[in-house]
């Protein structure tokens, strides 16, 4: 273990939010030791504020909960304490040991210590241990180092201030074990080297694409989590980039990575999009996972509803069609809650609506809720080599006019669909 004192480092305590500094005291005055960990410490050494703040005592997550009554545990693969004040959650995880120390259950500790799978893979992980043990049960070693508040040292088990001067993203101990206990592993080693601009340690980079199958067998629930994390922490751009660099694109959205190898206009939309969130994130303007995931499964949804019909079904059945079988499909693989499926089919159907430009109804449709996230949605795929006509710039305009004006140029439009959206970026597919 290597100590780093006051005088080596930059970490200060006024950077340290209040509630973070009120848990490690009352646990210290307990007679537990309590540490800063994690993202907190990693960001403050990087110079930054730290987005959250994570606690790491040798005290029981029961015992953290007796002692703060503005706290509850959570989680059961993994238990763990939120304390709240106002707004601000901080988690406090216990000390994580070896299975091989793990007692004889109890009721206190909420059953079984740990559990694994036949493959290795953790489904419950509440071993206690010591500070040294918890350093190496972490996942990756810049989020392994701990900061006394009270004698204001920094701990570095596992090498983590060598590899944040190197900029480096690194598991801790043999990547394929520490994958196969928890596949999700690999998603976040291309979160955090997407969100903080490090390469990808080569041997922790070499044991992706054996491991990556093992996405399979994490719950659907759970990776709609993880895709939270991935995209809408406001590095969605490069985090998208790492994940079809190394394969595991496939894993989450199998159909959609499938389409957008064949299709580039499709894959240069969701770049789009990935670009406009990521914009609108750093501007402090509202971002929906709707969107996303509406660019996400554009090119699949698209291709089924021009599939059917070809087949004959006119074109908002068809769209109503593929748009609820593309959803389906993906949610084997990923949950998508309702409230985030309604306003994707909504946006999808409104490619549709957004080509009638004549009568009251497009002039009502600037009104609708949900015209700005389509109306967007339409700019990105022209951006991406879809050819709408001139729907884009005509939109722009249109909305910008009182209902009067609406109506009035919305009557002088010819036929149902003046804007009837075109297919041809599709003829470069056969260049």
């Amino acid at each position: 273990m290597k100590i780093i004192p006051r005088d080596q480092h930059s970490i200060s305590r006024k950077n340290i939010s209040d509630g973070a500094l009120k848990v490690m005291s009352r646990l210290r005055q307990e007679g537990h030791q309590a540490y800063l960990v994690g993202g907190a410490v990693r960001d403050l050494l990087l110079g930054g504020p730290p987005n959250e703040c994570g606690i790491a005592p040798d005290a029981t997550p029961e015992t953290v909960h007796a002692l703060f009554r503005n706290s509850r545990i959570i989680g059961r693969r993994f238990r763990i304490v939120h304390v709240r004040f106002g707004r601000e959650i901080i988690e406090v995880t216990t000390f994580r040991g070896h299975h091989d120390n793990d007692a004889e259950p109890t009721s206190e500790s909420g059953g079984n210590h740990s559990r694994q799978s036949a493959s290795g893979l953790l489904l419950r992980d509440n071993v206690y241990g010591t500070l040294e043990e918890d350093a190496v049960r972490r996942d990756l070693t810049v989020n392994a180092l701990y900061y006394d508040a009270g004698k204001f040292e920094v701990f570095d088990h596992v090498h983590g201030l060598r590899d944040l001067e190197r900029r480096s993203i690194c598991i801790i101990g043999d990547p394929a074990v520490r994958f196969t206990e928890d596949p999700v592993r690999m998603l976040r080693v291309l979160r955090f080297a997407a969100k903080l601009e490090f390469s990808i340690d080569p041997d922790t980079a070499r044991a992706i694409p054996a491991c990556a199958h093992l996405l399979a067998e994490i719950p659907a629930a759970r990776l709609f989590d993880e895709f939270l994390k991935l995209f809408m922490g406001g590095h969605a751009t490069a985090t998208f980039e790492q994940l079809v660099k190394h394969k595991l694109l496939g894993y989450l959205f199998p159909d959609s990575a499938a389409h957008m190898k064949r299709d580039p206009a499709g894959l240069a939309l969701v770049r789009a999009a990935m670009v406009s969130t990521d914009k609108r994130i750093a501007q402090g303007t509202p971002v929906t996972p709707a969107f996303i995931l509406a660019a996400l499964l554009w090119p699949v949804v698209e291709h089924r509803a021009q599939v059917l019909q070809e087949r004959g079904d006119p074109p908002m059945p068809a769209m109503h069609h593929a748009a609820q079988e593309a959803i389906a499909d993906a949610a084997r693989h990923i949950s998508i809650p309702r409230r985030f499926s309604q306003p994707m089919r909504e946006i999808w159907e409104f490619q549709l609506r957004l080509q009638n430009r004549r009568g009251r109804k497009a002039a009502e449709l600037v009104d609708h809720r949900r015209f700005r996230a389509a109306y967007d949605f339409l700019l990105l795929r022209e951006q991406a080599g879809d050819v709408t006509g001139d729907l884009g710039q005509w939109w722009t305009e249109f909305q910008t006019l009182p209902m009067e004006q609406r109506l009035e140029q919305a009557a002088l439009e010819k036929g149902p669909s003046g804007g009837r959206r075109s297919r041809g970026r599709r003829s470069s597919k056969k260049a």
